[in-house]
């Protein structure tokens, strides 16, 4: 039995109120999406929005992914088009991905009022597209938009669509309640009329739910009963409205609920970790109360949880919290997560099970720092300096020792605002002093520690500050906020992520920063 575990976060997450990935963020999800084991990564539209045009550029070079297809999304050629010559079309051939995803709409009333063209015409383009597509090598999946209300007002004109855009060649059609407002036992239903009236098999279709019902996960699971084997989700349910499926609730209930395989052996475990490193991405809190993957997903209070807790954990939690990745915790103190500070470490080529004292003491600095408000979830360049000072033979030098630092915002008469930093430092015995201007405090810091360096270290020529990010922590109020920097660098054809928490911003981005240096420098020197 073979699942197609399918992901739009890229794509249709992206559209969630507040939300923008930049390329460089996009890059960095798809390969957490890739550790999950994902067997299918939406990377936006390209041709229509250029980030995501030049996210399919560097894909082809910057990708390595070990489980993922990219995919490459888009319309149908336009009404009185000719597909050879739609520049949109050809966007998606220029993307270069194996497959790719054509929206094409499923509802008449859609066909006619919005698209302003004939029912004939609008199967002429499903047609025309899927069968081009798949001649130029393409692998397709078409989206029926508003698959659900077009098959309530006009079933047979719904069901033409299915049917033509199979027999093009598409290898599956997905059904998609794009308005958001099905309930489990009417997708049920309707998936065992539509196969039913075409004869189509359940396995050649798929499944796209919206959460406007709060219906999303328990939809997307009831298609799967009813035979579906293509899926689409989003990290963490982002998207538009109230958003999407959430693949990792998706995922989970499949896997542990219903023993079907729908992850590789070993994935599953990633879930947690994947969940939270895509969330400060995103630049969005945690949801600390989300199924599976969130911090009180396995949370109980002293007491009655506690003391059944004690003579078997299964008695309170619904599956063990470990196959997800995450942890049981007692509200009374935090327990500290021995497995995944071990399993995380290990992955990045630090094997900690050999050293167990240094073990407890990265598990105790990391539940002290995250008390904090540190996160290590998207920034595993910190994590590992972490892990390595405390393993011997194996922390990462630093590269200069502090004296001080300044930095001055002028804002002057012509309105012009510069910020001025000025950084006192010992680099192997020498004292440096060094001062730069930048567009914020934060980037004249970032120059004036380059200046000062770059002599001693010319690496740092190729280092980039590729994204910023700063978030007040939850608690925390006004002005005087404990703030959480995360900063990313490129360089060398990779990047890496380090944090700093402070109540003063410029600290927390001084602390970021210094990890950033000092893990590139090692890095560039290994």
């Amino acid at each position: 039995m073979t699942f197609q575990v399918y992901d739009t976060t890229l794509r249709d997450g992206a559209q969630r109120e507040g939300l923008s990935y930049s390329v460089v963020d996009k890059l960095a999800v798809a390969r957490l999406l890739d550790d999950l084991g994902v067997g299918f990564i939406e990377g936006g539209w390209p041709g229509a929005v250029p980030k995501d045009t030049e996210f399919f550029q560097r894909a082809g070079t910057e990708l390595r992914l070990k489980h993922a297809i990219l995919v490459a999304f888009g319309a149908t050629r336009k009404a009185g088009v000719a597909v050879e010559t739609d520049p949109q079309v050809r966007g998606l051939l220029d993307a270069e991905t194996p497959a790719v995803a054509l929206v094409a709409k499923a509802d008449l009333r859609h066909v006619e009022r919005a698209l302003r063209t004939t029912a004939g015409e609008n199967l002429a383009m499903i047609h025309d597209t899927v069968r081009f597509l798949v001649a130029e090598g393409r692998r397709v999946f078409v989206d029926g938009e508003h698959f659900f209300d077009g098959y309530r007002h006009d079933p047979a004109y719904t069901a033409a669509v299915l049917e033509t855009a199979l027999a093009a060649g598409a290898e599956r059609f997905v059904l998609c309640d794009t308005n958001g407002g099905m309930l489990p036992s009417q997708v049920t239903a309707a998936i065992a009329d539509v196969t039913a009236r075409t004869g189509v098999a359940p396995e050649l279709l798929g499944i796209h739910c919206q959460n406007d019902t709060a219906c999303a996960v328990a939809n997307t699971i009831a298609a799967v009963e009813a035979g579906v084997r293509h899926f689409q989700g989003t990290a963490n349910g982002y998207g538009e409205r109230p958003g999407n499926a959430d693949l990792f609730a998706v995922v989970a209930n499949l896997q542990l609920k219903l023993g079907l395989p729908v992850l590789p052996e070993g994935c599953l475990e990633q879930m947690v970790r994947v969940s939270h490193a895509i969330a400060e991405i995103a630049n969005i809190a945690p949801d600390t109360h989300q199924a599976y993957v969130g911090a009180a997903a396995f949370a109980h209070k002293a007491g009655l949880h506690a003391s059944a807790i004690k003579v078997d954990p299964l008695l309170y939690n619904h599956v063990d919290p470990s196959v997800v990745g995450n942890d049981m915790r007692i509200l009374v103190t935090e327990m500290a997560g021995r497995a995944s500070v071990e399993l995380k470490s290990r992955e990045l080529g630090l094997d900690l099970s050999g050293h167990p004292e240094a073990l407890s003491t990265v598990t105790r600095r990391v539940k002290e720092l995250e008390a904090g408000g540190w996160s290590f979830e998207a920034a595993d360049a910190s994590f590992e300096l972490l892990v390595r000072s405390e393993l011997p033979g194996r922390a990462a030098p630093r590269p200069f020792a502090l004296e001080s630092y300044r930095v001055l915002v002028e804002h002057r008469e012509d309105g012009a605002v510069v910020s001025e930093a000025t950084v006192k430092i010992r680099v192997r015995g020498e004292r440096v002093i060094a001062t730069a201007e930048g567009n914020g405090p934060v980037n004249a810091l970032d120059e004036a520690l380059r200046v000062a360096l770059v002599r001693h270290y010319p690496e740092l020529r190729d280092f980039e500050l590729a994204d910023y990010k700063v978030r007040i922590l939850e608690g925390s109020h006004g002005t005087g906020a404990v703030t959480r920097v995360l900063v990313e660098t490129a360089g060398a054809g990779r990047d890496w992520t380090t944090v700093g928490v402070h109540p003063n911003v410029v600290e927390a981005s001084w602390h970021a920063l210094v990890d950033a240096l000092t893990y590139g420098l090692s890095r560039a020197r290994v």
